[in-house]
């Protein structure tokens, strides 16, 4: 039964470590994206060159 309880809180604990880093990384892509948009805008509205979001190649 002590064999069970201790893997069980391993286990438990991984499972909320994971759920952690998953938590920061989907953090990271939406404050990213918001960053992305604004830097876009920015340069929209100064006139500047903004890369374009697909590059046709015609043969």
């Amino acid at each position: 039964m002590a064999n069970v309880v201790l893997f069980l809180n391993s286990f438990f604990s991984y499972l909320l470590l994971f759920a952690f880093v998953v938590a920061l990384v989907v953090i990271a892509c939406v404050i990213g994206a918001k960053w992305r948009k604004s830097s876009d805008a920015k340069k929209a509205a100064s006139g500047q060159p903004s890369m374009p979001d697909m590059v046709d190649i015609k043969e």
